[in-house]
């Protein structure tokens, strides 16, 4: 199983950078985790438009989502356009984007297919695990397995006891620290800091682990040395570029 790192900011994208997306790719198949800000082009530099296989969106933030509109009329737009691409969201997650065109232009780019975060999904090679897990939005957490191997995804998520479940003995964990040790009052439920994904990393004995949307301006390497007090395995922070095999 191959990573490729699309972008890692929260929020919004740092110059030169993208939020959050990841191209995750097993035999062949290729995936979009999450389409935020400024991940097409990104994902661009690697693969047309038309050689993606199926998308996975966590929650409906356009931070993790906005992208798929461009991927979507790079698709329908094309010469020859490709079969519709099967993309996977909680339900409404993907409303206000696909609403973002005249209505019906979309429609043959795309085959919607809503799930309930708490599903069990097939994607290509990946046997899907997902989890409700606490956010503003519904946020689905994900448990990729294909080969052996597992990938465990958290999209943006409060410190919780299901993100350990959905980690456990994953050989990656990527996971949302948006800032370094203190979460703020009002957001203590719905994100996650990197001393905390580090713990929750710790607890659920994956193999490694990769921090993600932080917030733009946060000190990477302060961010991945605090989560090293907690986590004894080999820590990254997602930055565009980044390539990760397992």
């Amino acid at each position: 199983m191959r990573i490729d790192v699309l972008g890692g900011c929260g929020a919004w994208p740092e110059a030169g950078s993208a939020c959050s997306g990841f191209l995750v790719e097993h035999e062949g198949f290729r995936l979009l985790l999450d389409a935020g800000y400024a991940t097409f082009p990104r994902l661009l530099e690697l693969i047309p438009a038309a050689a993606l296989d199926a998308v996975l969106i966590s929650h409906g933030h356009p931070d993790h989502c906005a992208d798929l509109n461009p991927l979507l009329r790079a698709r329908a737009l094309a010469d020859s356009p490709p079969p519709a691409l099967p993309v996977f969201a909680p339900p409404a997650a993907l409303d206000a984007v696909l609403a973002l065109d005249r209505p019906g232009m979309l429609d043959p780019a795309i085959a919607l297919q809503e799930f309930e975060p708490g599903q069990t999904l097939s994607i290509g090679p990946f046997e899907v695990r997902t989890r409700l897990l606490p956010h503003w939005l519904p946020n689905a957490g994900v448990r990729l397995e294909a080969g052996g191997t597992v990938l465990a995804y958290t999209g943006d998520s409060g410190p919780h006891p299901a993100v350990v479940e959905l980690a456990r003995g994953a050989d990656l964990l990527i996971a949302e620290a948006t800032y370094i040790e203190q979460v703020p009052n009002d957001s203590a439920t719905y994100l996650t800091s990197a001393a905390q994904a580090a713990v929750q990393a710790a607890q659920a004995d994956s193999g490694r682990l990769l921090l993600t949307h932080l917030s733009p301006g946060t000190d990477a390497d302060q961010a991945a040395a605090v989560a090293g007090r907690a986590f004894p395995g080999r820590i990254d922070v997602a930055r565009s570029g980044l390539r990760v095999t397992l």
